[in-house]
């Protein structure tokens, strides 16, 4: 028997590996001789570098990069176990956690880190990016990024605007130059891992959807959604590409539009880039069971997750699908329309939240062989 387990982190307690173990480790108290294969899982958030360097023997690669509010952080990008594919978090340079809830002001943060950890990728020698654009701290559209990777731009009066722009500066933009663009990212595809439709601007924009948890007033967002027209119409006066209409273009403040105009790009579903990264089809093609999790699963799980997408891979091979979750939202029964045939949740008792996260590897683990014990009636 041939079990394929594929699992996203469990936020706060687990990695998508350790998940993957603590199921292996319930199922082989009643299965010890079947076949297991671990593939950790992300849906191209938080936790995908470490899922992807877990799935493909990689590393993680520790280096330094500019904060949102322009200070230096310590930063990381993995890069996959055959050294061809680095994978990015733009979080881990231009994250929301990296500003205190008292300096959160997107007309003052950049996205510039971002850029210097595509340029640290470059340095490193892969053909290609995989980067994931959730959690960001920025509306900016990118600009800050396109500055590390050798763009410029020029005000009314020719004068060169600093290194780390910010959603403030754009308005200053009257002309962009990109003669200076890193020539190595002609030879590197780049795939992003975008899982909203919202464009640049408007009332479904960057800056009146995604501003307000990234501490914009509604003052600041009326100014920043401005200050991303005007940046648009930059763009497509000076490149002919036009980044305010695409689906996708409004992601991470704007940051979706700003890597538009980079050569190579793809703007995918984050939970199908590591699908097709980590050859899930492959394994579970000939698998009897499919296993899946996630940390907590809703309604908002069918909204590319990564259950969702396993569970959507294994039914093109008609393969039974079981979620094993952290806990469940009482409209969670949607994910049964989608392709999971169980949901199990792990919680075995009430305790407190600290407490909880703790347990969560035994919990997987009797959760798991009580699955297993289930299957058996089947066999």
């Amino acid at each position: 028997m041939k079990i394929v387990i594929a699992p996203d982190s469990f936020k706060e307690s687990l990695s998508a590996m350790e998940v993957a173990g603590a199921i292996e480790a319930g199922l082989k108290t009643v299965f010890p001789h079947a076949q297991y294969v671990k593939i950790p899982m992300a849906d191209g958030g938080e936790g995908t570098v470490q899922s992807l360097i877990d799935a493909t023997q990689g590393k993680l690669v520790h280096t330094e990069a500019t904060a949102p509010l322009g200070n230096r952080v310590a930063a990381f990008f993995g890069v996959s176990g055959d050294g061809q594919t680095a994978i990015i978090e733009m979080a881990a340079a231009s994250g929301l956690h990296l500003v205190a809830h008292e300096k959160r002001n997107p007309l003052t943060t950049t996205s510039y880190g971002t850029g210097e950890l595509i340029r640290a990728a470059l340095d490193s020698g892969v053909n290609k990016i995989i980067l994931g654009i959730g959690g960001s701290a920025t509306n900016d559209g990118g600009a800050g990024m396109l500055q590390a990777l050798g763009v410029r731009f020029f005000d009314q009066a020719g004068s060169l605007i600093a290194a780390g722009a910010a959603g403030g500066d754009l308005a200053d933009i009257a002309r962009a130059d990109f003669s200076a663009l890193d020539e190595r990212l002609h030879h590197v595809a780049l795939e992003v891992a975008c899982d909203v439709e919202n464009p640049l601007c408007g009332e479904r924009g960057a800056s009146a959807v995604f501003g307000p948890q990234k501490g914009a007033t509604p003052e600041m967002i009326a100014t920043l959604d401005n200050n991303l027209q005007h940046y648009a119409d930059i763009l497509r006066r000076d490149l002919n590409i036009d980044i305010a209409t695409p689906a996708g273009a409004g992601a991470a403040g704007g940051m979706g539009g700003g890597l538009l105009t980079l050569p190579n790009v793809q703007l995918k579903a984050g939970v199908q880039i590591v699908i097709d990264t980590v050859k899930l089809a492959e394994q579970v093609r000939d698998a009897d069971w499919v296993i899946t999790g996630e940390g907590r699963m809703d309604a908002q799980s069918i909204a590319g997750k990564t259950p969702i997408g396993v569970a959507r891979t294994a039914k093109r091979f008609h393969k039974p699908v079981i979620a094993i979750v952290g806990s469940l939202r009482e409209d969670y029964e949607v994910v049964y329309e989608h392709g999971i045939d169980a949901v199990f949740p792990i919680i075995r008792q009430i305790a407190t939240l600290p407490e909880t996260l703790a347990g969560g590897y035994a919990n997987l683990v009797s959760t798991a062989q009580n699955i297993a014990r289930v299957m058996c009636l089947h066999q």
